[in-house]
């Protein structure tokens, strides 16, 4: 009755009205409640559809980049990474695990290790095993090098990160040395006696293994501590976002990963703008305050970055010339580096160098041909020094920003073309054009090839901060993509050119470490063995020689890569 009538109940019964009273305003909070709640939940599915056209993730993209045969799904450590989400086949997947087993670091039985207790290397000592005996040409010398640390004890366990070579100041001549961990507080050191005259052995501490059990949590930790930047621009309206492969996802992102390639890259998205609007890339900066206290005393120039081991007796020895009568043999081939430099020459272990000291004999050379440079400033060398060495090399202004490209010089007369451009994301150039942002592997795809036509590929610093994982991922696309070009037009030359050492602060060690190249160099060298192309050692060829180390090499040692180069496009 109550509520079927309730003017009529409630006006002639005080209790049925003070109880329908409470039962309507119920009714009217119920109403509200639930009127919210479904406001709610459409704004919350209108975002969830708005995020997804904002990151433009293509869903068939991915399942079609997904090996149905046995794929792997990588995980992340943290769902941190996006670049972690990838499918790999089962090849894929035992390929990068025996990669990332071949990079294993042994080092301090824990974290708690002091300063006091870490790697001196004003403590440590070599000595030359044997230093007595005559030594030939060819010959095998075996070097010690004893770790102890700053209060003079031995140590105990390995993963020092030591440099060594032997070198003549006075015939300009250098070459590096086998360095084994013995996990012990020991090391050896293996040099192939190369050249007679009197040797001097140099052994240098480039980190103590304090040091590297830093330098492996940061890469693992804090891949992005270099970070990106992109500038959005519609009319007036112009905001800049964030960007990098690691991106935190506290905020709608914008994904620009190739749809090619699957190579993974992320901006923040902007307030008022579209993810179509972005018109650059750029480096934004470098993280501070990544160390504590006590790791910052493991990254101290002049005591524990790159300080010279001294020796414990002589650290020469005479190396005699072979006799007629000696059977010449090299009888350890392990040992053997890739080349070495006399008379500030580079003579390769692997083939016949030829010395391109005239502009005539490069044009000679590269008469009729197509040279593409590809990667990073490293290779960006190599075309500044041809542009310059050769006059007839004439640049073509197509109004890049300096330093940044792309590049082109022509030799109308001879019909010679010399192209560089910068590798994809991450790169830590200044400014980018976003329309200028190519990946190798897809530029690859793009040439035509055959024997006029040359590539040339550098690719390794701008990932020393990221997991290995991302290195391995880009190797794999441009290894795959010079693999078709081959397939297409084997008579094309390609050569890849390997890291090089550099300078080292405290500052540069957590980002730049030789250490971190290092190891990018071992998977690079790993993946492209058994193809059919070069690697320049410019590993060795910046290492062997007694100029002082540096990022960008000077041009002495800049020619000597470029003559192996030419010697490997030009054999005859």
């Amino acid at each position: 009755m109550c509520h079927a009538y309730p003017y009529v109940l409630c006006g002639y019964g005080r209790d049925c009205w003070k109880m329908w009273c409470s039962f309507f305003r119920l009714q009217i909070i119920f109403v509200i409640l639930t009127g919210l709640a479904v406001l709610v939940l459409v704004n919350n599915i209108h975002l969830v559809e708005h995020l997804n056209h904002e990151m433009d993730f293509d869903l068939k993209q991915t399942e079609k980049n997904i090996d149905t045969n046995g794929p792997f799904s990588v995980g992340t450590k943290g769902t941190y990474c996006d670049y972690q989400h990838q499918a790999l086949s089962r090849a894929e997947h035992a390929e990068q695990e025996l990669l990332l087993n071949s990079l294993k670091w042994l080092g301090p039985p824990h974290n708690e290790i002091t300063f006091l207790s870490s790697t001196d290397a004003t403590h440590s000592r070599f000595v030359i095993l044997h230093s007595q005996s005559l030594f030939k040409v060819g010959d095998v010398m075996e070097v010690l090098v004893r770790m102890q640390d700053f209060e003079g004890n031995p140590k105990h366990y390995g993963g020092d990160y030591l440099q060594a070579r032997i070198h003549s100041p006075l015939l300009k001549a250098g070459a590096v040395g086998k360095v084994v961990d013995h996990q012990n507080g020991f090391y050896s050191v293996y040099f192939t006696l190369l050249w007679p005259g009197k040797i001097t052995v140099s052994v240098t501490l480039v980190h103590p293994s304090e040091g590297i059990q830093v330098l492996k949590r940061l890469r693992e930790e804090k891949p992005d501590r270099v970070y990106f930047k992109s500038l959005f621009r519609s009319g007036e309206t112009a905001e800049t976002k964030m960007c990098n492969i690691c991106l935190p996802r506290k905020l709608p992102v914008c994904n620009y990963t190739d749809l090619k390639t699957g190579e993974p890259w992320f901006c923040y998205k902007p307030k008022k703008l579209s993810c179509s609007n972005r018109i650059n890339h750029a480096k934004g900066g470098y993280s501070k305050n990544l160390l504590t206290y006590d790791e910052q005393l493991f990254f101290q120039s002049g005591i524990n970055i790159k300080v010279p081991v001294m020796a414990s007796g002589p650290d020469t020895v005479t190396v005699h010339r072979l006799q007629k009568k000696d059977n010449y043999m090299l009888h350890n081939f392990k040992f053997l580096p890739s080349g070495y430099y006399y008379q500030d020459r580079w003579i390769s272990g692997r083939s016949f160098v030829r010395q391109f000291s005239r502009p005539s004999e490069v044009t000679a050379c590269l008469q009729g041909k197509v040279v593409h440079l590809f990667g990073d400033s490293t290779i960006r060398q190599w075309f500044e020094y041809l542009t310059e060495f050769v006059p007839d090399l004439k640049p073509f202004d197509l109004g890049s920003p300096k330093n940044v490209g792309p590049f082109l010089s022509i030799d109308v007369e001879h019909n010679i073309m010399l192209k560089f451009r910068c590798h994809g994301p991450p790169i830590r150039f200044s400014t980018v054009s976003s329309n200028e942002l190519r990946y190798i592997a897809n530029e690859l795809d793009g040439i035509v090839g055959g024997q006029n036509t040359v590539v040339a590929i550098t690719i390794w610093s701008h990932f020393s901060t990221f997991p290995v994982e991302v290195y391995i991922r880009r190797l794999r696309n441009i290894r795959a993509a010079i693999l078709r070009l081959l397939e297409r037009s084997p008579d094309t030359a390609i050569v890849i050119r390997s890291a090089n050492v550099q300078e080292l602060g405290p500052e540069v060690s957590l980002f730049n470490s030789d250490w971190f190249s290092l190891q990018l160099d071992t998977v690079m060298r790993s993946m492209f063995a058994g193809i059919h192309v070069l690697i320049v050692d410019a590993w060795e060829m910046s290492l062997a020689h007694y100029l002082p180390h540096a990022l960008h090499p000077e041009p002495v040692i800049v020619k000597s890569q470029i003559d192996e180069f030419l010697s490997f496009v030009c054999p005859n």
